[in-house]
């Protein structure tokens, strides 16, 4: 009981962040329908930024999780504007496959200013735990927790008692509807953009402090995670991005706790293709109709 309970503890701590990365593909594509498969490099550019603030200028947790949140968000816009917004009347495989580029292109760019190796991640927040009940509990699990709440509870707010929100919400529902009643949909797309880029940075750098190492190719399977968690708690849906990252969360350290670290990549990716199979619209997503 107490390595079951050890292992969950672990998988809300890693669920957490696989959640604050699914949020970010669940928004974009709730928006515009696009699986931006760009948005988990924008997670490694985040962890960099953040490595940069703590390194060179001895600033703490907070600022640095802030400042890359902030590098992230313009990021995540400027990627709009020069890859997506051009292509936004053309077919999704010709958006699809400038995605894919555009994460190719992040990570070989940023190998080629950085290089490829494994950097360590200054200790920034207290490497102290504590013990309940025969489970030890960090103090980095305790921080990735609470910040991805107070994330997630931001996020909800900005939905669905501001301006902006409405406006996403609209758009969502009915693009052209939307802009025929005054909604800039293309403003109203950067600012999703900018926000899920921004939680994608935030995500970077609690990873980096969580497993202390970061290289630039780290984004490639923790996006991949986030999108089956995305897919399994309703892709559109925020409480279903954060319902299917801590699944994940949880998942993945089940199987890894219990002798399969080996497969636990399989097992998720597995997940994928049984959601798919049996409830397409994941937990909390609704089933679509498309007019012929």
């Amino acid at each position: 009981m107490e390595q079951l309970m050890q292992q969950i503890v672990n998988g809300i701590s890693l669920g957490s962040i696989y959640a604050l990365i699914a949020l970010g593909y669940t928004m974009v594509y709730g928006i515009i329908k696009l699986i931006n498969f760009a948005h988990g490099d924008i997670y490694m550019i985040g962890a960099y930024t953040g490595f940069a603030v703590v390194t060179y200028t001895n600033l703490g947790f907070f600022p640095a999780l802030i400042i890359a949140m902030i590098a992230c968000s313009a990021l995540g816009v400027v990627t709009e504007k020069v890859a997506y917004k051009p292509l936004r009347s053309a077919s999704r495989i010709a958006v699809l496959i400038t995605a894919i580029g555009v994460s190719l292109l992040m990570e070989y760019v940023m190998m080629f200013f950085v290089t490829a190796d494994v950097r360590s991640y200054p200790d920034v927040l207290s490497n102290a735990s504590f013990e309940i009940g025969g489970v030890i509990i960090k103090m980095q699990q305790i921080y990735i927790l609470i910040t991805t709440v107070l994330l997630m509870v931001f996020l909800q707010y900005i939905v669905h008692r501001t301006k902006v929100g409405k406006a996403m919400r609209a758009v969502s529902i009915d693009r052209d509807a939307a802009e025929l009643m005054g909604i800039k949909v293309d403003q109203t797309i950067s600012y999703t953009f900018a926000i899920g880029s921004a939680l994608a940075g935030a995500a970077g750098v609690l990873v980096g402090i969580y497993y202390n190492s970061i290289n630039p190719l780290m984004g490639i399977m923790p996006g991949l995670k986030a999108f089956v968690a995305a897919v399994l708690g309703g892709i559109g849906s925020i409480p279903g991005a954060m319902i299917g990252g801590m699944s994940i969360g949880v998942i993945e350290n089940m199987v890894s706790g219990y002798g399969g670290s080996l497969i636990k990549d399989a097992v998720v990716f597995a997940i994928l293709i049984i959601v798919l199979l049996v409830k397409p619209s994941g937990i909390l997503g609704k089933n679509t109709r498309e007019k012929v």
